[in-house]
């Protein structure tokens, strides 16, 4: 759709300053022209190119926070976020995108001048409704879609704002098609627009309804009083909220009012929370599907299907619209009030349902609700802290498994800093802040805190948060190199998980317990103990705990020389790992494998292996953290490793694996041998017929050749439709196509007889 000079110029600036923001109203493109700049500049950036989307983000004080998550560094430890993110950065020659700062934007303007003045190598492309007032910052306003020169003059090519109205509409209304007869409509309607790309998506869905004619005699009508306001607003700003207001005065009263609710939603939402947060007070629960088909059909909102099914958002223009339309109804806080504790319960929910069949949806929904839960926390911790803590308690295990592990533990030391909390409460959550404190390698607040917990505890007779407290105990002494007290404490946590029936606990229990009893030589209670954990595992459908019994089994069947059992467990464990998108468990397995390699002398693939650690290690922000006290392991793979190799050729493989993507390093991971010489490497990017495609991008341009969709792809590759999505907008960008018959063509053309 056009924008060359606009790319053209935005890709000069970024060569003459390493601040780039683009400017201009809502709904003008700037996000979009921020990602298909990035796109045309990836290879200028060897060490990636990142966006963080910050239209969700209401807390300038998690600011850097949001940005140590979205460029994946899952950091265990208690340094500040701007710290792990030059810590991170320091080296490396990236481009971050920053998107939607203005609500931000003091925060903003501190944290790049930070990291700009820390990262030489570092760029960032921003956008936002003004610059971020940073010296040496480069600003570009972002022009509205060109338009035919004037009404008088007839068209002799077709404009950038007309050629959005054509594509729209032909996708709006199949079979509609840009003729002579409709052509001055279509372009008046879009010069009435000011060629803003939002307002030209709105106004096309009522050819739903209207001809384009009737479309225009309605625009110029709803407009015809904007040109009687104050000047002080833009004309483009004055447009874009007369088509918001209209938007609204077409939908019928609920569906209103429904808007304005959904509005309440920091991220997207299913159907479920539709009806229990906006139900009631004018709106039956039974009408709420009725009146979402509505509000889909009227583009208010827009519909995704991912792996854990349907779910509804709101373009933050629209939310921002509908915000101001709550506040105004008076409703804001009954509403706000039903959002926050439909999220109380249902973190509780989750949380009983993390062990068992359901939870791979379980870790997926939390992700994809994260954004909610953010929000709900500040809700809660604004009225009550102990509100917060119970809530953030029940979310421990989203905490451990996504890039938010600092948030978690800092909503925590929060709360608790408020003396008024419910003893259950408050010993539950000092339990949960000592188990964050050992993942981010801090074991003396660790101490402290479960020290606090089990006092509590054992005063008021909370057995199952003294179970907690044992099995994080015996970690710490783990970590302290003394087994036989962690044997101790493994041994009294599971009796207190036993006795009030916690399986998830009772196995978390084993699994440590067979890893004591491996480090004290005590092979047989280390096989046993790991085989009684997969057991329950089994008799409770449960997948994500048995992977890690599983590594802990290969690691004692490793201990006792049988590396070709032990391999498998470990590539089992990986791929479920892998499935539910857990690194720290990926990490486990892949050190196992690296250490079997290295003792079957195939240095090779134990140094590889070690570079791909090295990059998934360095994005935790720790080495195996909880599990410290295996790295003596590590090293001595190394050292037999380098020894086997020599420098050069150690040096050499352990930066082919630093190389690899994640999925090719995981696929090579699993590959019961390496490929053998004869059949040569795998393709790579750059170099060979598959260029500029990564060995991924390859695989899903084949599949797409073979005429598979989107969700196909994903089910084939047991990844999310999004993602899949994602590899096929990135194979289009890279080869310069705009359709999947394009792709389908390239790789014939590139496919040997």
């Amino acid at each position: 759709m056009g924008r060359r000079r606009e790319m053209a110029e935005v890709k000069r600036l970024l060569s003459l300053s390493r601040i780039v923001t683009l400017t201009g109203p809502g709904g003008v493109g700037k996000t979009r022209l921020a990602l298909r700049v990035a796109a045309e500049v990836r290879r200028a950036y060897p060490d990636g190119v990142w966006l963080v989307e910050l239209a969700e983000l209401d807390n300038p004080k998690l600011l850097a926070q949001e940005l140590v998550a979205a460029l994946g560094i899952q950091s265990r430890s208690a340094e500040r976020p701007d710290e792990v993110l030059i810590e991170h950065l320091a080296g490396k020659r990236t481009l971050v995108i920053l998107d939607n700062c203005e609500h931000l934007l003091q925060a903003c303007g501190m944290l790049v001048r930070t990291l700009l003045r820390s990262v030489p190598e570092l760029h960032i492309l921003a956008t936002s409704l003004q610059p971020l007032g940073i010296f040496s910052e480069q600003s570009y306003v972002v022009p509205t879609l060109s338009l035919p020169a004037n009404e008088s003059e007839q068209s002799t090519a077709t404009s950038d704002a007309v050629r959005l109205f054509t594509e729209r509409a032909e996708a709006v209304l199949p079979g509609f098609t840009l003729t002579d007869r409709n052509r001055e409509a279509v372009e008046r309607i879009c010069r009435r627009l000011d060629g803003l790309p939002l307002a030209i998506e709105l106004a096309v869905v009522r050819l739903r309804a209207l001809s384009v004619e009737q479309l225009l005699d309605r625009l110029d009508d709803r407009l015809r009083l904007l040109s009687m306001e104050s000047s002080a607003v833009t004309s483009r700003h004055q447009t874009l909220r007369a088509l918001l207001d209209w938007s609204y005065a077409l939908c019928t009263e609920k569906e209103r009012l429904l808007w304005a609710r959904i509005s309440v939603f920091t991220g997207s939402l299913d159907l479920e929370a539709a009806e229990e947060v906006c139900a009631g007070d004018g709106i039956d629960r039974a009408e709420i599907v009725k009146l979402v088909i509505g509000l889909v059909e009227k583009s208010v909102l827009i519909r995704d299907e991912g792996p854990g099914g349907v779910r509804f958002r709101l373009l933050e223009t629209i939310r921002r619209y509908g915000r101001e339309r709550l506040a105004v109804s008076g409703e804001r806080s009954a509403i706000e009030l039903e959002y926050r504790d439909y999220y109380r319960r249902l973190s509780r929910a989750l949380k009983a349902r993390l062990f068992g069949p359901e939870q791979m949806e379980t870790l997926n929904r939390m992700r994809v609700e994260y954004p909610n839960l953010r929000t709900a926390l500040e809700y809660c911790y604004a009225e009550r802290a102990g509100l917060c803590i119970d809530m953030a308690s029940d979310l421990l295990y989203h905490w451990v498994t996504s890039y938010h592990l600092g948030e978690g533990r800092d909503w925590l030391e929060q709360g608790l800093a408020d003396s008024g909390v419910r003893v259950e409460i408050r010993a539950r959550a000092l339990a949960a802040c000592g188990w964050l404190a050992i993942m981010q390698g801090d074991p003396e607040s660790a101490t402290k805190r479960l020290a606090e917990s089990r006092a509590l505890a054992e005063q008021f007779g909370l057995e199952q948060v003294l179970g907690y407290v044992a099995q994080y105990s015996g970690t710490v002494a783990m970590h302290a190199g003394d087994g036989e007290t962690a044997v101790g404490f493994y041994r009294d946590a599971l009796t207190h998980h036993r006795a009030t029936q916690d399986p998830l606990g009772e196995v978390l229990a084993l699994i440590r317990l067979s890893l004591a009893y491996s480090s004290l030589g005590d092979s047989e209670r280390a096989v046993a103990t790991a085989e009684e954990g997969m057991a329950i595992c089994d008799a409770h459908g449960e997948r994500w705990q048995k992977a890690y019994a599983m590594t802990a089994l290969g690691f004692e069947v490793w201990r006792q020389g049988d590396p070709r059992r032990a391999a498998s467990l470990a590539r089992e464990s990986l791929r479920t790992n892998r499935l539910l998108g857990d690194p720290l468990g990926m990490g486990i397995s892949l050190e196992v494998l690296a250490w079997i390699a290295a003792g079957e002398e195939d240095y090779a693939r134990a140094a590889e292996l070690l570079g791909v650690l090295g990059n998934l290690w360095e994005a935790t922000g720790a080495r195996m953290p909880g599990y410290e006290y295996l790295a003596v392991h590590h090293e001595e793979c190394v050292a037999r490793t380098r020894r086997g190799l020599g420098d050069e050729a150690f040096r050499a493989a352990v930066e082919r694996g630093t190389r690899l993507s994640e999925d090719d390093a995981l696929d090579q991971a699993l590959l019961e041998r390496r490929p053998s010489p004869a059949a040569g490497p795998p393709p790579k990017a750059g170099g060979d017929r598959w260029a500029p495609l990564t060995r991924r991008e390859t695989e899903i341009a084949r599949l797409v050749a073979r005429g598979m969709s989107n969700k196909e792809i994903a089910a084939s590759l047991v990844i999310a439709q999004r993602t899949a999505e994602g590899h096929v907008e990135h194979i289009l960008a890279k080869l310069g196509f705009t359709s999947r018959t394009q792709i389908a063509a390239w790789v014939a053309e590139h496919t040997s007889p």
